[in-house]
């Protein structure tokens, strides 16, 4: 998941810090899915830290957030955040979006990414249980 802790504006000497929403929604109307790992990486694709200590389940149609703060510019301008779920029973993927800010003076910005599919796993147990998740 793109996210951007800061951006240059004019030229590469000077930059605006942004506060970074990332926005986790599900997407069933009728069935919960678990976050297991909630990673932020900075543009070198050095690990800066977790949001999510234990596993958290998000009732259906339930959203979750993180933020990093505007003066958090650890993830510099090509930050990513990863993350995992997975359900019980075979449900449509979150919405998984980030959305930047900031205003400085009279100047505002905001722009938003989505999420990505990197790898999607399908673990079937049996005829009657089915358990799905992905990397986003």
């Amino acid at each position: 998941m793109p996210a951007y802790s800061h951006i240059y504006v004019r030229d590469a000497q000077r930059s605006m810090n942004l506060a970074t929403t990332l926005s986790i929604r599900n997407t069933s109307p009728d069935r919960p899915l678990v976050l297991s790992t909630i990673d932020y990486y900075d543009s070198s694709g050095e690990y800066v830290r977790a949001y999510l200590d234990t596993p958290r389940t998000l009732k259906p149609l339930a959203s979750t957030y993180v933020v990093v703060d505007t003066d958090d510019i650890r993830g510099g301008v090509g930050a990513n955040f990863i993350v995992r779920w997975h359900a019980k029973q075979p449900v449509a993927p979150p919405v998984v979006e980030t959305l930047m800010i900031t205003g400085a003076n009279t100047q505002g910005i905001s722009f938003r990414s989505t999420a990505r599919v990197l790898r999607e796993e399908r673990v079937p147990t049996d005829t009657s249980r089915h358990r799905s998740g992905a990397d986003l």
